[in-house]
């Protein structure tokens, strides 16, 4: 693996044996690293300073109350982040990290309200990648970290995409390779009962209520965690949804004789797969001058549920 270093005057590679070091000093010294996760590759920033927190919201363009999520070592760290931690919160994460799982809580009064975006519920998470990993230990607190994008962009999912949307506005991207799942976390609302989903993600719905033998309400209200605006996840062309193949065809068809230039996103029935590449087919729309990208949707189930929320939001009105 290998990590690059931008500096004033220009950018240089680094491949040193400590890259994370580097990335470590960065962190401590109020700069942003990009890092990979299962997930996607997060910009993050030592959420215990609100000066380098709010440079993730200008780099990104983020609106400050648009809260992040904070990404931690391991669960003996919870009680440092929050307060009030339900019994079933302690159990998922016990049984769920490190992993693709979020945690909304209620924030520890001695932490700071930049990262939760002024509110007074934080997101926590452990994330399941080993670079992730050893940056989190050896950085030793918690990383606030959204995706390394744009705000309302296509997530990136390899540190390429990292460079080609953010430059030199970061100052250290580790490279761990493409992430392995492709979508974000699932995020559980912990501070209402029952539970509440706020986004399906990457671990499914199912498994969360089976964890915990109850079922898991739905989302209400206005945005209290990443990824619930209307619009999100987009890219620059026209996004189209069909159910099945053959009406992405059929859409494809009218979209051609329009004298659109079309991307048909159709990869069958491996969810997985469809999780994995969606943002990279996403982006080469753009690259490849797309003026309509037509999606099947998947079944609104387990991966796929995620799945199309994420295409949802990607065709949304902007």
């Amino acid at each position: 693996m290998s990590a690059r270093v931008n500096g004033v005057g220009g950018s240089d590679e680094f491949d040193g044996a400590d890259e994370v070091g580097r990335a470590v000093e960065v962190l401590r010294g109020g700069g942003l690293v990009a890092f990979p996760t299962e997930t996607v590759y997060g910009l993050g920033a030592d959420a215990s300073q609100a000066e380098a927190v709010r440079r993730i919201y200008a780099v990104k363009q983020r609106p400050a109350d648009h809260p992040l999520i904070v990404h931690l070592a391991g669960s003996p760290q919870l009680d440092d982040w929050a307060i009030d931690v339900p019994d079933d919160a302690r159990r998922l994460a016990e049984l769920c990290w490190p992993g693709p799982l979020t945690l909304l809580l209620r924030r520890h009064l001695a932490v700071d309200a930049t990262p939760a975006g002024g509110r007074d519920t934080i997101g926590l998470r452990v994330p399941a990648h080993p670079l992730a990993l050893e940056l989190l230990d050896r950085f030793g607190g918690g990383i606030a970290a959204p995706s390394a994008n744009r705000f309302g962009r296509v997530s990136p999912t390899t540190a390429e995409h990292v460079r080609a949307d953010l430059g030199d506005l970061v100052d250290v991207v580790l490279d761990g390779g493409p992430c392995p799942i492709g979508i974000e976390s699932t995020i559980v609302d912990c501070t209402t009962m029952p539970f509440a989903l706020l986004r399906p993600g990457a671990i499914p719905v199912e498994a969360i209520e089976t964890h915990l033998g109850v079922e898991i309400a739905a989302a209400t209200g206005s945005s209290r965690a990443p990824g619930m605006l209307t619009s999100h996840y987009a890219p620059a062309a026209e996004v189209r949804l069909a159910e099945d193949s053959a009406a992405a065809i059929a859409v494809a068809a009218v979209e051609q004789d329009a004298g659109a230039r079309v991307e048909l996103i159709d990869p069958g029935d491996d969810l997985l797969a469809y999780a994995r590449g969606l943002y990279a087919w996403l982006r080469a729309a753009d690259e490849h001058r797309a003026d309509v990208v037509v999606a099947v949707l998947p079944p609104p189930q387990g991966l796929g549920l995620a799945i199309r929320d994420r295409l949802r939001k990607a065709a949304a009105p902007r």
